[in-house]
């Protein structure tokens, strides 16, 4: 996993409310457990008619979110199936972090657990947000704060385990293993 202490991007807006995984990423792309090409077929049944063909009016479909880092959406994004492909997906299109009023529990977890920052804000951010289309956007884990268009900056919270491993660009496992030299001492002493 890479690490993420800093971002700056522009934001692509996706202002609809209650998009769940099967939106996200529809099941029929569950097949697979490698994350590769998982990005195209991010909200395939919205990008994408009925051939195959992309549709322009869809935001990720447009060039100025060909190069977004992060996506701005409506509340309650990831309800719905708990499915680990939803942040692939969404990782491996090139998304670093989801910013909204609130984001579900379940795609909350998966996403930090596979370097994807979910990041709840307040309603009248989230509104400035919406209303500012492509515009830049910072993200500083290490002070865990997100500066607007227009420089104010807005304190978010995250779980202090996920954000030394999102800084530290490692997983649950990779701490573990980081670990192994001190397990070990621990059992010697301890046998």
């Amino acid at each position: 996993m890479e690490p993420f202490v800093t971002l700056h991007s522009t934001g692509v807006v996706l202002p609809l409310e209650n998009v769940d995984t099967d939106q996200i990423i529809p099941a029929r792309f569950l097949k697979t457990t490698d994350r590769l090409g998982l990005g195209n077929n991010l909200f395939a049944d919205w990008r994408y008619d009925a051939s195959g063909a992309p549709r322009p009016e869809f935001v990720l479909n447009r060039p100025e979110a060909r190069s977004a880092q992060l996506l701005v959406a409506g509340k309650n994004f990831g309800c719905g199936s708990s499915r680990e492909h939803a942040p692939w997906g969404l990782h491996a299109h090139g998304f670093r972090a989801v910013i909204s009023t609130g984001i579900a529990d379940i795609f909350s977890n998966n996403a930090l657990k596979n370097g994807l920052v979910p990041i709840v804000v307040d309603a009248s951010t989230h509104a400035q947000l919406l209303a500012s289309p492509n515009a830049e956007i910072a993200i500083d884990l290490e002070r865990l704060t997100l500066t607007l268009p227009g420089g104010a900056e807005v304190p978010f919270k995250l779980e202090a385990f996920a954000r030394y491993c999102l800084l530290n660009g490692v997983d649950e496992t990779g701490y573990l293993l980081s670990n192994v030299p001190a397990i070990e001492a621990y059992e010697r002493a301890h046998a």
